[in-house]
């Protein structure tokens, strides 16, 4: 190996110590990496924007606009209904939602099915008495489990498609990884249903105590001073009994007064830190001269909709403060309370500097959800007014589009980079989702991640990176055989894929995971499908992956709840893997 392969080492290590700081998006680290592999000539320009060439990149592309007119058209809905109608305990309700959402996102992104779900179960579980906890996290690891039975399953999945034609291999087939994902999942669901409910934390009753959560916001209010509340006593202003408030402190020209007695007199310009549920703030606003403090200076809000959104990993928002980020002039929106698992954040709103899973309460204009609803910057939750009417009538058209590029693609009538286009253009055709919801739909960062980590890979493999990582590797258990390189590549990606974006870590591996294989003697198919679903099945870091994410803050998680249920899964999961692998490509 020459110096080539050494400098392709160092940009890795370095692209990997970026991302598990946290530097910036994964999605700039890898373009970082890419280049910095051009600079020098390791890659020459046509093989640096290889990646972005192929196929399987541009399905992964068009896919997240199928799944957007899925969601647009309310699809998914009346199934959801009928699954969760009779379920009265939480093993039951397991039982009734897992299956068929780990079946549906076998054929769709499961983002946006989380994303759908959320709110559902949040109602579906208030209603029943039930924790919505103790489902919020199972709802996203059944999809994730579903998703390793397809090709397009998951954007990992794809990568390691595309990987394959760029490799010269045969290309992977739609049901390829069938054998994998169904013991995997088959597992993991009992898991989710028998044991899972005892190690999920029980917050239902959220109201009797701060930390704990129902999406439970801290938000400002400000007192004009022509609201009928000046003058009166905390106790007449009726701010005391108010179901799922409290009053936290009173900041009186920077004075603080905490905590708040009864008889507290409100003055005007008073500001009034409340934490409360979205139906109380909602309250609160329909108190004239009781303004949200927001962000900025600017007395009002923009007037329409409050909109719930989930701030994501690779959100320019995150590590800002709201009014740092020009929330409102570049979202047209006001933040109007903020809630983080439970804490009470101190300051005022536009100083509060905002973190991925943030939940945030904003006051927006009508075009908001239209413009930002497939937004990279957040995970849409729910608008608390009402939702936006989905087209109803055009879902079966949607379904019969969906339907029709899965069976184009899975017996062979088309390949998928040609079916979902397709597809896609059918569901613009035909109005089940505007040209312009289509566009936003497109999750650019994921596309960047895959892009650059093909020319990475490509670069690992031309200078003999790969083949020196993977050296090491087998030097240290190749000896024992085939299986335990295999063991040892597989928990590898895993631990990568629970640090880094699982793109990244797919990528990353694959050129490693062929050397390995080619040097115990084996055929490295088995190593590389194993690979595939050990960057999926990653669950005991909620960052890494959108859909935890997207369940983190309504479901009031902490990072230690994921650990706890996640690591067994992990775990449960790679034996399943490591077990069905040698039957499927002999050794």
């Amino acid at each position: 190996m020459g110096w080539q392969g050494w400098y392709t080492i160092g940009v890795i290590v370095l692209t990997l110590g970026a991302m598990i700081r946290g530097v910036a998006g994964p999605d700039l680290i890898m373009m970082a990496g890419l280049f910095a592999l051009a600079a020098v000539g390791v890659l020459t320009p046509a093989e640096t924007f290889s990646g972005f060439a192929n196929e399987a990149m541009w399905a992964v592309g068009v896919l997240f606009i199928v799944s957007a007119g899925l969601r647009q058209t309310g699809a998914l809905e009346p199934m959801v209904e009928r699954f969760f109608g009779r379920a009265r305990s939480e093993r039951s309700g397991l039982a009734r939602m897992t299956p068929p959402l780990a079946v549906l996102s076998a054929f769709l992104n499961n983002a946006p099915i989380v994303a759908m779900m959320t709110p559902t179960v949040i109602d579906w579980a208030r209603r029943n008495g039930l924790s919505a906890s103790k489902f919020l996290a199972p709802v996203s690891y059944a999809t994730i489990l579903g998703s390793t039975t397809t090709l397009i399953g998951t954007s990992v999945n794809l990568t390691t498609a595309g990987l394959l034609i760029g490799a010269g291999m045969e290309p992977m087939g739609f049901f390829e990884l069938l054998p994998i994902g169904l013991a995997v999942t088959a597992v993991g669901l009992v898991y989710l249903i028998f044991v899972a409910p005892s190690l999920l934390p029980d917050r239902k009753r959220p109201g009797e105590a701060l930390g704990e959560t129902r999406r439970e916001y801290i938000t400002s209010m400000r007192v004009e001073p022509f609201c009928p509340l000046v003058g009166q006593s905390v106790e007449e202003a009726g701010l005391r009994h108010l179901e799922g408030l409290f009053l936290v402190e009173i900041d009186r020209a920077g004075r603080i007064i905490t905590p708040v007695s009864p008889d507290q007199p409100i003055e005007a310009d008073d500001r009034l830190v409340f934490a409360g549920v979205v139906s109380t703030i909602v309250d609160l606003q329909r108190i004239r001269g009781l303004v949200p403090d927001t962000e900025d200076a600017a007395p009002a809000a923009p007037a329409g909709r409050l909109i719930e959104a989930v701030v994501s990993s690779s959100s320019p928002l995150v590590k800002n403060t709201i009014r740092a980020a020009n929330f409102r002039t570049i979202y047209d929106a006001a933040v109007v309370a903020v809630h983080r698992n439970g804490e009470r954040i101190p300051g005022k709103i536009g100083e509060i500097t905002l973190r991925a899973g943030d939940t945030l309460l904003l006051q927006t204009g009508a075009d908001f959800v239209a413009a930002h609803r497939n937004s990279p910057d957040f995970y849409l939750i729910s608008e608390v007014d009402g939702e936006q009417e989905p087209h109803y009538d055009k879902a079966w058209i949607a379904v019969s589009i969906m339907v029709a590029m899965v069976v184009a693609a899975a017996v062979g009538i088309l390949p998928i980079s040609i079916a979902a286009p397709l597809a896609a253009g059918a569901l613009i055709g035909t109005r089940c989702i505007s040209g312009n919801v289509a566009r936003q739909a497109v999750d650019v960062p994921v596309l960047v991640v895959i892009g650059a980590g093909l020319g990475i890979a490509f670069a690992m493999h031309k200078t003999g990176a790969a083949q020196a990582i993977a050296g090491v590797l087998v030097a240290a258990v190749g000896d024992m055989g085939p299986m335990a390189t295999l063991v040892a590549v597989y928990t590898v990606t895993v631990i990568l894929a629970e640090t880094l974006h699982h793109n990244a870590a797919v990528a990353i591996m694959f050129p490693i995971a062929v050397a390995s294989a080619n040097q115990v003697g084996v055929d490295p198919r088995g190593f590389l499908m194993a690979i595939t679903v050990g960057a999926n099945l990653a669950f005991a870091n909620p960052v890494t992956y959108q859909t935890h994410l997207i369940v983190y803050g309504p479901g009031g998680y902490r990072f230690m709840d994921f650990v706890k249920v996640g690591l067994p899964l992990d775990v449960l999961c790679g034996i399943a893997t490591l077990a069905v692998v040698p039957r499927i490509w002999p050794f």
